[in-house]
């Protein structure tokens, strides 16, 4: 079941931490690519933002990124334009994204994930902040 799941993470997020936790407390140990050394490239970031049903500018970051000095914020830009900001500084790319058999989710809030995982919480979850989330 590892191999079903790939988590692009994020080590410095805590929503992207709580998800990879919330992963693994299902049983499953999920493929972790930390996306900041290893991005994906043009074809699988345009098949995640796809399979996630989402457009790239919803898949934007903005804190902590280089989104304002870039005008990111611009409407008028392509989807190829952003995509190609994404891969210029992949830390536009917002986190977790999760990839199982049963989808592709932006993980925020990272519960989002138990929407796509073929096993469920056995157990609540307590994320970092304390929150719990009922199995």
């Amino acid at each position: 079941m590892s191999s079903d799941i790939v988590i692009y993470h994020n080590p410095a997020c805590g929503t992207s931490r709580n998800t990879l936790a919330m992963i693994r407390a299902t049983g499953a140990e999920p493929i972790v690519v930390e996306y900041l050394n290893t991005p994906p490239d043009r074809t699988k970031l345009i098949q995640l933002i796809a399979d996630a049903g989402i457009s790239p500018r919803a898949l934007l970051r903005e804190k902590g990124t280089p989104f304002q000095e870039l005008g990111l914020g611009d409407a008028a830009l392509s989807e190829d334009a952003l995509i190609d900001a994404m891969m210029t500084h992949p830390i536009l790319i917002n986190r977790p994204l999760v990839e199982t058999q049963l989808g592709v989710r932006l993980c925020r809030p990272s519960e989002l994930v138990l929407e796509i995982l073929p096993v469920g919480l056995s157990d609540n979850f307590t994320k970092e902040d304390g929150e719990v989330i009922s199995a």
